[in-house]
């Protein structure tokens, strides 16, 4: 059993790339000023969907409502650099993505958007809040909130997978943060432990690749599970 560290995709525990915004400053700045047909609200809310790759409706409405608006030249400017947008208006979510291949013609195209091996932990914690969203969403709720009590209960049955068997809270933090970097969660105000799970998840996690995922995990669980018993009797 491998630590728990970024690990192989083509693995049977897989591996799953995480929506980076761009880091290149000056590719950024370059775009402004070549959008310089734009009004200027069309051109700021360009610049802030590069810069942080992702605009929720509910935190950045005005952006939002600028991106809808002019959505034709925003997708043409970031085709320019390989990139295209991915919008949804009924859920809220604008976010930058990489031209798929089959949409790209040119093999030596350099992309802004940095892509990251997740960690097994980080993996298992995106399964358990992607499963915990669709629970709540088919049964009708509007805004998913998870606390951390429960994300660590439905945690707890993966940790034999990191050679672990007991929680660790500040590692648990630690993940949390780094999802809501990323946006796939936010803080509930007023409420440290309280978390919304933001739509965007389900563009990170399909609902075919989510099943999948449990069922192989919780079988290999299972069996770290025991291995993890057993190597503890071999040492009373």
């Amino acid at each position: 059993m491998s630590q728990d560290k970024g690990y192989n995709p083509d693995s049977a525990s897989g591996a799953m790339e995480s929506i980076q915004r761009s880091d290149n400053d000056n590719e950024v700045n370059s775009i402004e000023h070549e959008s310089g047909g734009m009004p200027p609200e069309a051109r700021r809310a360009l610049v802030s969907l590069l810069k942080y790759g992702i605009i929720l409706a509910s935190q950045k409405g005005k952006p939002f409502d600028s991106i809808c608006r002019y959505q034709s030249s925003v997708r043409s400017h970031l085709a320019d650099v390989y990139l295209k947008l991915v919008l949804d208006e009924k859920t809220g979510i604008a976010f930058v993505a990489q031209l798929d291949e089959n949409d790209d013609e040119d093999p030596d195209a350099v992309s802004l958007i940095t892509r990251r091996t997740l960690s097994l932990y980080d993996t298992l914690l995106l399964l358990v809040l992607r499963k915990h969203y669709q629970e709540r969403e088919s049964s009708g709720e509007q805004r998913i909130i998870i606390d951390i009590e429960r994300i660590e209960a439905n945690l707890t049955p993966f940790l034999p997978l990191t050679n672990s068997m007991k929680s660790d809270r500040r590692k648990l933090i630690s993940a949390l943060n780094k999802m809501v970097e990323k946006r796939l969660l936010t803080r509930v105000r007023g409420s440290d432990d309280r978390f919304e799970i933001t739509p965007i998840i389900r563009y990170v996690v399909n609902a075919e690749f989510l099943e999948q995922m449990l069922e192989e995990y919780q079988g290999l669980a299972c069996e770290a599970g025991l291995s993890l018993n057993s190597q503890g009797d071999d040492n009373e």
